[in-house]
């Protein structure tokens, strides 16, 4: 872990849940998002429900992932209904970076990617204040487990905030293996 910590900088912890995982056809359903230091202590958290057409998740929601996941399938329809605009969840996300006062956002996140991709389509003013670098932990999860033949046996609820918190704690747990 390093000893000093960046002030001019902030990681910006994001789990979105969507329909599915085309960020053409699919649509964002939650996010969540936790903003922490770089010795990944936490200074804020941010959830929304993203309002979804229903037709939409009725169609896009299939398969063996939402059937496997059918508790999380359960949750996020029941949630739509009290769901906010995708504008105004992404005019409420960028309120809440603004109290960091920083210079640049790293998004972090597993395989998070995926979710820039979604992110650069339907929040492009979020895009804009993120930095094009970005912390991955899947690409730890990729060495570690082939070259070391170790694995972090990470909790997959599909619920964003909880996701993000596994997430978090995995990469400590790949820090902690290399100091």
């Amino acid at each position: 872990m390093p000893k000093k910590v960046d002030d001019s900088s902030i990681l910006l912890w994001v789990d979105l849940e969507m329909t599915g995982l085309d960020p053409v056809k699919d649509r964002i359903l939650e996010v969540a998002a936790i903003v922490t230091d770089w010795n990944m202590e936490e200074l804020g958290t941010f959830t929304a429900v993203v309002k979804v057409d229903e037709k939409l998740m009725r169609e896009r929601m299939v398969g063996e992932f939402w059937e496997k996941n059918k508790d999380s399938y359960n949750a996020l329809v029941a949630q739509n209904a009290d769901g906010e605009p995708a504008e105004q969840v992404e005019r409420e996300l960028l309120d809440f970076l603004k109290q960091f006062k920083v210079e640049t956002v790293y998004l972090a996140g597993n395989s998070i990617h995926q979710d820039r991709k979604f992110i650069e389509r339907e929040w492009p003013e979020l895009n804009k204040k993120l930095h094009y670098r970005m912390l991955d932990v899947s690409a730890w999860k990729v060495y570690f487990e082939n070259a070391l033949h170790r694995q972090f046996a990470k909790p997959e609820n599909h619920r964003a905030l909880d996701d993000i918190r596994g997430s978090i704690e995995e990469l400590k747990w790949y820090l902690k293996m290399i100091s």
